[in-house]
């Protein structure tokens, strides 16, 4: 039989949590911030007690953050308030780490709340964590090093710079209430199951005339409206770089079907998605800071899947040359 995680609540609090005989929560956790969220059985089948192979339990409530009205005053609100402000006018605040365009807020949507956009709160509770990217334990701030380096196409603020201490801080008060360590929905980016269908460069880019030109042109270049940019590019100098991980197809996939036309997330079918991600990452992008000075020894080291377009030949021209 299945393992059963039982959970008992009072007022929005966990109280007990336990597989079957076997308490291994006992200390009230709060975690609802709304009557809305909720936490419900991940197995309701019985169990006398766990299996070896039992996998960790996932929470299926959904987080509500903190509403913006409730942010503190005083010092500790105005570094949450700095960290809001870096979060949506990433090159203004953080000008001196940022190479591009690009907001945190164009990824990470509705200032880092939105699920299924890999939402900032979400990285509070999954951090530190072990990422292969890396090669080690990642804590937050070196999380967010990376973003900066590769989503804006920038370089790593110190550890210990104001801007890493602001994001984080405001990752942890969006954070408040939602229980650390434990799987979430809406925490990263929807896996998508693999295309019936391979996905298709000509097909994405009739989906992207169709339903992503109006906000980021015809050249994928985005809009500024004067000095500010209204749409973000999602190519070409002043969009991410090949390291970052919205070049990788499956990311880019999941993060459009579920938010993408901006406002009218899943209206495009999952082949769709695939389809126009694969035409999106077709096209050049400043380069891996990765870069071995060979576009194939770091398609070998660093971009080795199906899942990246790094250094493969599209209508002629090998991504990533120089």
């Amino acid at each position: 039989m299945g393992a059963v995680l039982l959970v008992v609540t009072v007022g929005g609090n966990i109280l007990l949590a336990r597989f079957a005989d076997k308490p291994v929560l006992s200390t009230a956790v709060p975690f609802a911030q709304t009557p809305s969220a909720r936490i419900t059985p991940a197995n309701s089948r019985a169990a006398s007690a766990p299996s070896a192979s039992a996998k960790p339990a996932v929470m299926t409530a959904t987080f509500t953050p903190p509403a913006e009205s409730t942010m503190p005053t005083g010092d500790y609100g105005k570094v949450i308030r700095l960290g809001q402000q870096v979060f949506m006018e990433t090159g203004q605040y953080a000008s001196r780490y940022v190479g591009n365009n690009l907001t945190c807020a164009n990824c990470h949507l509705d200032a880092g709340r939105k699920a299924d956009s890999a939402p900032l709160w979400a990285s509070f509770i999954h951090y530190p964590a072990f990422r292969s990217k890396t090669g080690q334990v990642d804590t937050l701030a070196s999380r967010i090093q990376g973003c900066f380096e590769y989503s804006m196409n920038g370089k790593a603020p110190p550890a210990d710079d104001p801007i890493i201490t602001a994001l984080q801080t405001y990752a942890f008060w969006l954070a408040k209430g939602a229980p650390v360590g434990m799987p979430l929905p809406g925490s990263g980016y929807p896996k998508l199951k693999k295309p019936e269908q391979p996905a298709d460069y000509a097909r994405g880019e009739k989906v992207y005339a169709q339903n992503c030109a109006l906000c980021h042109g015809a050249d994928g270049l985005g809009q500024r409206a004067g000095d500010k940019q209204v749409f973000p590019p999602l190519w070409g100098p002043k969009s991410f770089n090949w390291g970052a991980g919205m070049h990788q197809l499956a990311n880019a996939a999941g993060f459009i079907q579920a938010n993408m036309p901006l406002g009218k997330g899943g209206t495009l079918s999952e082949q769709e998605a695939w389809d126009v991600a694969v035409f999106m990452n077709s096209h050049e992008r400043p380069q891996d800071p990765r870069f071995t000075k060979s576009v194939a020894e770091t398609r070998k080291k660093y971009h080795d899947t199906d899942d990246s377009l790094y250094g493969k030949t599209v209508n002629g021209h090998v991504l990533g040359s120089p």
